[in-house]
């Protein structure tokens, strides 16, 4: 595993994550109420300093009541104000040493503010639900909010015994006590805080396909009076499953669930173990299919594979762009380069001024990103031919595993595959603005 920590603040959210320490484990015993939106929880965070010792450090946190903080057993010195939870301990913590802290915290979350509007905790018609990219996690949880610090978690949630809960991971236990249920996740693979998804709802479970000894277990957690557009619309998605695992390498979790809400969403979000679903994205005709196999491809690349900051989202989001063409291809649809091919025509019309290698806050979600991405990894496939280009992908999957990685750590893997140079590919789709020709299979040049 390579892990790429950013030496600073994220360029994009500086008020974000502390990269003066690390976080090792998260376990948060949670209480929700739906009726009134109400939240109580405690978490207990152990982390590691840095090359530093840590006089004073801090966590990301919205506008909750603080009950309690503890570092290492003792009361520190602290302050939360402006989403930060500034916390000074009664000694300082020793660079490189472990040490643990408690919050207890209380309120009625909402989502935090963001560029994009509201993201985070979502407070339902009947339930709830967490899509925190890239910065809600802060909207029910104590963290340290930066992509590259991955950490195991341990979830413990009580709601009403009426409501079930989905998170990603193993469920361990469940457990009912008079009028309400307990329901504990373990997500032991490190995992980005932004990518800790959570639903809350009234579903009826169902098993997508026959694992079989050794498979991966997929649950789709659905309204039930959805259950029959569900079960045409995500009927392909152990076939999805099958074919990334040969292209991309084995799958990274224990587990896959995915969950659709009562509600619409405007776009689905994946978690690291659950993608996140509207009711407007079950339909019965497939015709959200893409974005089935969009958000299965983010837990090679986005969730197993992370970011060391959000300037290079572009890996996430093209290789995700671009699983939905090699699904199409090997599905009996469109080609990947037929679909390229339009991919390029849609940008051709459209302003020509977006950097992939580091795209800017505004356009970190651009439509455009997303198509560029996919276009430049054909353009890679088109460059170093089928074998080598999988070959190159699974390993960058294996070499990374549970890491972070950075735009020029993937442009240095690919050189390793490739016959001849690639810097010019490279220069141009990644680093450029314009856009090159449209890259054609078994001619490198047209890759530039």
């Amino acid at each position: 595993m390579a892990v790429q920590q950013s030496v600073g603040p994220d360029p994009y959210f500086p008020d974000n994550g502390d990269f003066r320490y690390r976080v090792h484990r998260y376990e948060l015993t949670l209480d929700y109420r739906p009726g009134p939106n109400r939240l109580a929880g405690t978490a207990r965070i152990n982390a590691i300093a840095g090359r530093t010792a840590l006089t004073e450090f801090q966590f990301n946190l919205a506008d909750f009541k603080i009950g309690r903080v503890r570092v290492d057993g003792r009361q520190p010195h602290y302050t939360h104000r402006g989403g930060r939870l500034r916390i000074r301990p009664a000694k300082p913590i020793r660079a490189g040493a472990a040490f643990t802290v408690e919050v207890h915290w209380s309120g009625n979350p909402s989502p935090v503010s963001s560029p994009w509007g509201g993201i985070g905790w979502e407070e339902l018609s009947d339930g709830a639900l967490v899509a925190s990219q890239p910065i809600g996690a802060p909207s029910w949880y104590p963290c340290n909010d930066r992509p590259a610090d991955k950490a195991s978690y341990l979830i413990s949630v009580t709601t009403p015994s009426a409501y079930a809960v989905v998170a990603g991971g193993r469920l361990l236990t469940r457990t009912t006590k008079a009028s309400t249920t307990t329901w504990v996740y373990e997500q032991a693979a490190p995992t980005s805080s932004y990518l800790v998804g959570l639903a809350i709802g009234k579903f009826q479970t169902v098993l997508l396909g026959d694992p079989g000894p050794g498979g991966i277990p997929q649950h789709g957690h659905i309204p039930a009076h959805l259950l029959p557009e569900f079960s045409r619309d995500f009927a392909r998605q152990p076939a999805m499953m099958e074919l990334f695992q040969d292209l991309f390498g084995p799958y990274p979790f224990d587990e896959y669930a995915v969950a659709v809400t009562e509600e619409e969403l405007d776009v689905p979000v994946e978690a690291q173990g659950l993608s996140l679903f509207g009711s407007n994205h079950v339909d019965g005709a497939r015709g959200s299919e893409r974005l089935v196999a969009h958000e299965l491809a983010h837990q090679w690349f986005g969730n197993c594979v992370s970011i060391a900051d959000w300037r290079h989202i572009w890996l996430n989001e093209g290789f995700a762009k671009y699983a939905e063409w090699l699904w199409s291809e090997r599905s009996g649809g469109r080609s990947a380069q037929q679909q390229a091919a339009a991919a390029h025509r849609l940008l051709s019309a459209l302003p020509q001024d977006l950097r992939l290698a580091d795209p800017g806050r505004k356009s970190m979600f651009d439509d455009r990103l997303y198509e560029r991405g996919g276009l430049t990894l054909h353009a890679v496939r088109c460059a170093l031919g089928d074998e080598a280009f999988f070959l190159m992908v699974r390993s960058w999957v294996r070499l990374h595993r549970n890491g972070s990685v950075t735009t020029p750590a993937f442009t240095a893997h690919v050189a390793r595959f490739a016959e001849e140079p690639v810097d010019g590919l490279f220069e141009a789709w990644v680093y450029g603005a314009a856009l090159p020709p449209l890259p054609m299979p078994g001619t490198a040049a047209a890759a530039v």
